[in-house]
């Protein structure tokens, strides 16, 4: 089996890479999994945000799962993708991965759904654009 083969699978872009920081620990020294958290709120809200073309709003995270603790020096990489779109809402899967030091193993250690709702400039929510009526530029997976 080549080293290709062996590399766990993402699911969706990566959206946000970032490193695991002293400060971002807790008592134990493991990265503190509101951290992990909210580095996932971002990469979902930026999905969001660009399938809907508007500003959205987070207002539930299911099935969160940590898998395995993130470490200090781990850099951690969150992957996104549109699971779902309703009229205003849309599910985001999210996935946190981290490469143990600068080349060490990848690891799957956490993921989740976010739903978010799509709001127009007075703060009520909006409908979501359809694929057709997205611009040019929008990736309609992202």
């Amino acid at each position: 089996m080549s080293n290709l083969e062996q590399t766990p699978a993402t699911r969706g872009r990566l959206t946000i890479r970032t490193l695991a920081m002293p400060a971002d620990t807790n008592p134990s020294g493991d990265i503190f999994g509101g951290w992990v958290l909210s580095q996932m709120d971002l990469a979902a809200g930026i999905c969001a945000g660009q399938r809907a073309q508007s500003r959205v709003v987070t207002v539930s995270v299911d099935s969160m799962s940590f898998i395995r603790p993130v470490q200090v020096g781990d850099i951690l990489g969150v992957y996104t993708f549109v699971k779902r779109v309703g009229r205003s809402s849309l599910d985001i899967n999210v996935e946190a991965w981290v490469r143990r030091g600068r080349i060490g193993q990848r690891e799957k250690v956490t993921e989740a759904l976010f739903r978010f709702v799509a709001l127009d400039d007075d703060g009520q929510p909006t409908a979501v654009p359809t694929l057709a009526e997205l611009p040019e530029y929008v990736d309609s997976d992202f």
